[in-house]
């Protein structure tokens, strides 16, 4: 039993990974983002990439993995990480990237001309990456325009990837952009009923001894779910609670055992 105690822990630890080794179905999109990596970090060429999808799609993991992955290529620029949901409101997005840069706290006009004055003098590529940039709606848009506009300025050496569910945040959000500072587009549509079984597979492959969960029971998860949402994380999370009850259920059988010989 210990053995089998031991099982279900690495299988409740593998479908929860937030970051795993290997993404399936999203190989393309994680082409996309490493070119667009190396083309404007390596070769400096300022510019900006918006990735938009549905939550539990890949967006975050597959970023956080080809920054991972490329941690020597982008070894001689900073990189920046930023989740906006954790600002108290847009305009605190500026603040936070001064003091990133190491810039003294500066608020208003004053902070927006030296994050501008850093961010066009020589030195490294800088890469701002923003999470749950829809949280950086404004009226009138200003602060998603300030952070687009930068990319676009003479000798600007930033590189900003933003990402949300809105498919149409910048068409909505940064008309006036136009198509030539407009950011380039990654959408990841949602994972189908076969990607989210390679998904549970994969992950739960990975532990040694007999399958926790049979193939019928992640077919019906994966079906459940990519019928609903194609939300990877609703799957790891179904099947994280089955392998829960299967675990209680083993545990109770175990304490309810005879002793040999006939005596409780």
């Amino acid at each position: 039993i210990a053995g089998t105690g031991t099982g279900y822990q690495q299988a409740k630890r593998v479908l929860h990974l937030a970051v795993p080794d290997r993404l399936h179905a999203r190989e393309r999109e994680m082409g996309i983002i490493r070119q667009f990596l190396r083309d404007h970090i390596c070769g400096r060429r300022p510019g900006s990439l918006y990735i938009s999808g549905a939550p539990g799609t890949g967006k975050t993991a597959c970023l956080s993995r080809v920054l991972l992955d490329c941690k020597d290529e982008l070894a001689g620029s900073k990189t920046i990480v930023l989740n906006c949901m954790s600002l108290r409101s847009p305009a605190c997005v500026f603040p936070s990237l001064a003091q990133a840069l190491g810039l003294p706290a500066a608020t208003g006009r004053e902070g927006l001309r030296s994050l501008e004055k850093r961010l066009t003098a020589p030195g490294p590529m800088v890469l701002v990456v923003l999470d749950e940039l829809d949280q950086l709606e404004s009226k009138g848009q200003d602060v998603l325009y300030t952070l687009f506009e930068w990319p676009r300025l003479p000798s600007s050496r930033l590189v900003l990837v933003g990402m949300a569910n809105a498919l149409d945040l910048t068409d909505r959000s940064l008309a006036r952009l136009g198509t030539h500072g407009s950011p380039r587009l990654l959408h990841f549509p949602p994972y189908t009923r076969e990607q989210l079984t390679s998904i549970l597979q994969d992950r739960l492959g990975q532990v040694a001894g007999d399958p926790v969960l049979d193939a019928a029971a992640l077919q019906f998860c994966a079906r459940k779910v990519s019928a609903v949402s194609g939300d990877a994380r609703k799957a790891l999370d179904v099947c994280r609670r089955a392998v829960e009850m299967v675990e209680l259920e083993v545990r109770s059988q175990t304490l309810l055992k005879p002793l040999p010989g006939g005596e409780w």
